[in-house]
């Protein structure tokens, strides 16, 4: 199991914590999401087929991108 934390400034309130959650529970592989809206954090535990670059991806297609 890999464990991934990004940090996505566009993340303002609890639709976006809501959005990101749905969004990354969807994907095959990925056991857990947290968002803490504070901190603008998003940790991510996931297995395979789930990817780091997947998860960064899917960030960016809706509209969360996370920092470099």
């Amino acid at each position: 199991m890999a464990n991934l934390i990004l940090s996505v400034p566009s993340i303002h309130c609890n639709h976006c914590v809501h959005t990101i959650k749905m969004e990354l529970a969807d994907v095959d592989g990925v056991n857990q999401v947290d968002v803490n809206l504070d901190k603008k954090k998003v940790a991510v535990q996931f297995d395979e087929p789930a990817t780091e670059i997947g998860i960064r991806d899917l960030l960016s297609e809706i509209n969360y991108p996370p920092e470099k």
